[in-house]
């Protein structure tokens, strides 16, 4: 009997205590899809007017339109794209249909083309009146002056075959002029006239015309022909290109176009150049898949060619024709790779430069677009390409190719070498064409070559401290800080792991460190206001500096004089800053900032008040205060290596030190500069969703993992296990109720640590590797690549080849160690894995289920390595609280682990109940 009166009290205390700290409701699966984020956010170069959107998970966002300075703000409901006139004058923006009407249309089974259309907003700034019009597909303003529009109509059927009304109309007026079977258009920059390609009718054959936008004049440019596509102006809108096909080839898998040319003051335009130019090479065609673009002064025009296809053979029928890949040992690339990257390579093209002045026609060779740059913004003499060289092969277990860097004179084509068997990710042009810097992985060395003299040397040689990552745990060579940006008379800003340096590009001057961000342990970097700015005034600019400070994780905001090569604090607070942008003709300052418990809003900073107190313009969210929400700090312990290592611990916000909590401990690679990022209530890919876990009682930890090549899952279990210990020894962490979930690389590290230790109660698994004797010649197909790399190279962190380390690769695999493991333990692996070969958590269930261990695998059906669809995230997340509060909180077992779902019943009971 006294028993059980104590049992009873001690019943009654904990039910009080719980009643006493849990006073706002907990999240659960119904809050998602209101919960809101900020994006699309666009700053008036005036200064005066900010927009941007707030968007619920799903369902309808609203556009934001806010007067600075004053009161003034208007919401346009579903309102997407938001573009502002050069002046400043007009805001133009699309609006979406209504979600529900969507959903309904796809739910009826709707076409395309059927769908509910998008239409157009209108807002003057001035007057504040508002035109609204229905069905658009497209709008262009222009890039200067002019408060014009130009937007086509939004149809059925297919606008690039049957063509759309395109209409013209001044912003201040209702009345527009159309133009029918139009299928695509450009507006000159200066908004006075537009470009237009129209479709071969019936009544007559298909032309590209040019209408002035201020009257109702039209000139035909091209006529008699069969299509057309690329129309593209230059900077200042006096000339004009696109390609022409003259004639029907449908059939051919490309088409035969020919390059035309329009000046102001031509009557026409002229065909000036075609594929079978003599300096062009022989079997090529115009790319149509790569834009015109003309060079800043519109001296040059750039295009592209590609080689000719043969015609595929129609002879047979479609279903007698043998479909089959060949993989080949002497193919540079494996088979995968090259399905993977076949579309790309069918749209890829090689350089060539046209200059209208003289006629003259330049091809710069046999590189690819993606492989090739031109200086000087399309005007510099030299082009900059790579080239692979030699073993191309070996791109599949190194994950990278050495490559050749060669200069190429744009006049001649002719190349010159620079650096061969180039390792390396950093290379960069001068704004002027006349210099490049690369960095060389394996010397960790930046090296400056003058392109007019052919001068190569080592540059910042004197900087003392790793320009390359100091981090860097993987068997290859570290990546290089990076550069921050051009500086005017031969200088340049690099980083290194916390500071900012100025360089001498030519070696003649000392490097100068312009912050002193190692002593205080801050990573300085330069953010970027004003991407068309070519290079940084060394003694009149002033640059905005973002920092993060490595002990505390703190951020601030911070400028640089370079008049006085002095950095001058403005702001610093324990926030995490994601977007910062500016006006262009005012010195206003947007920041959108967060921290674990608020989310991400705008904050508005100004000039006048030193940038000392922003005023918030955004408050989303409210409704997480009605919730109990949760708070995070960073964490330390001594692992089992002897390193100090660090982590996040998230807690209830009604968190009583006197009660055990259970704890889930989440991992990948490392995070502690995470701690003041927002975390929102969302159905995740595949991590763990950690505001809905801890606003219900549990304890999230986040420890941060280091490596040593040849022994990733003992790194692992070095810092995860002894991280672990050390939350527990703080006294409310009920050590018999701690589970473990990861993704991907976390699955795997989950899978080898189940199977070192018993302590962990329960433990979910995302796509892990449990063989990697079995996964090292598997293929990622994402990218179509081997997996050896992966080994090899990076993350996996082996270092050594399957036959020259076979012990590694055994002592590594979970699978070989399974019948230790003791944990209940969910997989999910999907059919579509683009990443993680499916079969390695097929390897692990049929294993474990032979050994009669508790494991389910979840396979969604068409799904990738991380889930997209949105009701497979949301049902992920209940089967994954399902599971840990059955193991970590003795909640009921629910049906889909304890009897499953036959195949018989897919589709017909998701097996959620109990």
């Amino acid at each position: 009997m006294k028993k059980c009166f104590l049992f009873g009290l001690t019943l009654i205390l904990i039910i009080g205590n719980f009643k006493g700290n849990a006073q706002k409701p907990l999240l659960d699966h119904s809050v998602y899809d209101n919960w809101q984020s900020i994006n699309e956010t666009v700053v008036q170069s005036q200064g005066k007017f900010i927009v941007y959107s707030i968007n619920p998970q799903e369902g309808d966002a609203n556009l934001i339109v806010k007067q600075l300075n004053s009161n003034w703000e208007l919401t346009i409901p579903r309102g997407t794209q938001p573009v502002f006139t050069e002046n400043g004058e007009y805001l133009i923006t699309k609006i979406k249909p209504f979600f529900a009407d969507t959903r309904k249309a796809k739910i009826d089974k709707k076409k395309s083309d059927e769908l509910p259309k998008d239409s157009l907003f209108i807002l003057n700034l001035v007057s504040k009146k508002i035109q609204k019009i229905a069905s658009v597909k497209s709008f262009q303003v222009p890039e200067l002056g002019n408060d014009v529009i130009a937007y086509l109509q939004d149809r059925k059927g297919d606008i690039n075959k049957e063509g759309s009304v395109l209409f013209i109309q001044a912003l201040n007026d209702t009345i527009r002029k159309e133009y029918k079977h139009i299928a695509q258009y450009a507006m000159n920059p200066s908004g006075n006239q537009v470009l237009m390609y129209q479709i071969n009718t019936k009544q007559m054959p298909a032309q590209v015309i040019l209408a002035n936008t201020i009257d109702s004049n039209i000139k035909i440019l091209s006529s008699h022909l069969f299509s057309a596509t690329n129309l593209t102006w230059d900077e200042s809108g006096n000339q004009a290109a696109f390609l022409i096909e003259p004639d029907s080839t449908s059939k051919a898998l490309q088409k035969n176009y020919k390059l035309a040319y329009f000046k102001q003051g031509m009557d026409s335009a002229n065909k000036v150049l075609e594929s079978n130019h003599v300096s062009l090479p022989r079997n090529y065609v115009f790319g149509s898949d790569r834009k015109l673009h003309f060079s800043k002064s519109g001296q040059v025009l750039e295009l592209g060619i590609q080689p000719l296809l043969p015609i595929k053979d129609t002879s047979l029928p479609e279903f007698e024709r043998v479909s089959l890949d060949i993989w080949n040992y002497n193919d540079d690339n494996i088979q995968s790779i090259q399905l993977k990257n076949l579309d790309a390579n069918l749209k890829s093209t090689e350089t060539v430069l046209y200059r209208p002045e003289n006629n003259s026609v330049v091809y710069l060779g046999k590189y690819s677009e993606q492989n090739i740059k031109l200086s000087n913004q399309g005007d510099g003499v030299w082009a900059i390409a790579t080239n692979d060289s030699a073993n191309t092969a070996s791109f599949q277990w190194q994950g990278f190719v050495k490559k050749d860097i060669i200069a190429i004179n744009t006049l001649t084509a002719s190349p010159k070498l620079i650096h061969k068997n180039w390792k390396g990710s950093l290379l960069s042009v001068s704004p002027d064409g006349s210099k490049i810097i690369y960095y060389v992985e394996p010397e960790k060395k930046y090296y400056a070559y003058d392109l007019n003299s052919n001068k190569k040397q080592i540059i910042a040689k004197d900087i003392l401290f790793p320009l390359f990552d100091e981090d860097n745990d993987m068997p290859d060579d570290p990546n290089a800080y990076g550069i921050a940006k051009w500086m005017e008379n031969n200088y340049l800003l690099i980083y290194d792991r916390f500071d900012i340096w100025k360089v001498d590009i030519n070696g003649l001057k000392p490097s100068l460190k312009l912050t002193n961000g190692r002593a205080s342990s801050k990573v300085y970097r330069y953010v970027d206001l004003d991407g068309d700015k070519k290079f940084i005034n060394s003694v009149s600019d002033t640059l905005l500096l973002q920092t993060m400070n490595e002990k505390t994780k703190s951020e601030s905001i911070e400028v640089l004089y370079t008049s006085m090569d002095k950095v001058f604090l403005l702001n610093e607070f324990p926030m995490h800053l994601t977007t910062i942008v500016k006006s262009k003709m005012s010195n206003e300052l947007f920041v959108m900032q967060e921290d674990e418990k608020s989310s991400p809003n705008l904050y508005h900073y100004t000039f006048e008040d030193k940038f000392q107190n922003p005023t918030p313009l955004t408050q989303i969210n409210p409704q997480q205060a009605n919730f109990n929400w949760m708070t995070s700090e960073l964490v330390k312990w001594k692992s089992y290596t002897g390193k100090i290592a660090e982590g996040i611990l998230y807690k209830p916000e009604n968190f009583d030190p006197a009660i055990k909590y259970p704890m889930i401990v989440y991992f990948y690679e490392r995070n502690n500069q995470t701690l003041h990022n927002y975390l929102p209530p969302t159905p995740a890919r595949s991590r763990i969703n950690i505001p809905y876990f801890v606003s219900r009682g549990y304890v999230v930890f986040v420890p941060d993992i280091w490596y040593k090549k040849g022994y990733p899952g003992q790194g692992a279990f070095d810092y995860i296990v002894s991280g672990t210990k050390a939350m527990i020894q703080k006294g409310f962490i009920d050590s018999t109720k701690i589970g473990l979930q990861g993704q991907s690389w976390g699955g795997y590290q989950i899978a080898y640590l189940v199977t070192k230790t018993n302590m962990f109660a329960a433990a979910w698994a995302g796509a892990p590797v449990v063989n990697m004797t079995s996964a090292y010649g598997g293929i990622r197909w994402g990218t179509g690549m081997n997996r050896q790399f992966q080994y090899e190279k990076t993350q996996s962190r082996i270092g050594a080849t399957l036959w020259e380390r076979p012990d590694l690769y055994i002592k590594n695999s979970p699978l070989f160690s399974l019948p230790n493991v003791t944990t209940p333990i969910v997989i999910m692996n999907n059919d579509a894995d683009d990443a993680v070969p499916w079969y390695q958590g097929i390897e692990m269930f049929t294993a474990m289920k032979r050994l009669n261990k508790k494991i389910w695998l979840l396979v969604y059906n068409n799904e990738l390595h991380n889930l997209s669809e949105r009701r497979n995230k949301k049902d992920i997340q209940i089967r994954q609280q399902q599971f840990f509060d059955h193991y970590l909180k003795n909640a009921a077992m629910p049906i889909w682990m304890s009897d499953g779902v036959p195949a018989i019943m897919k589709g017909r009971t998701m097996g959620l109940g109990y």
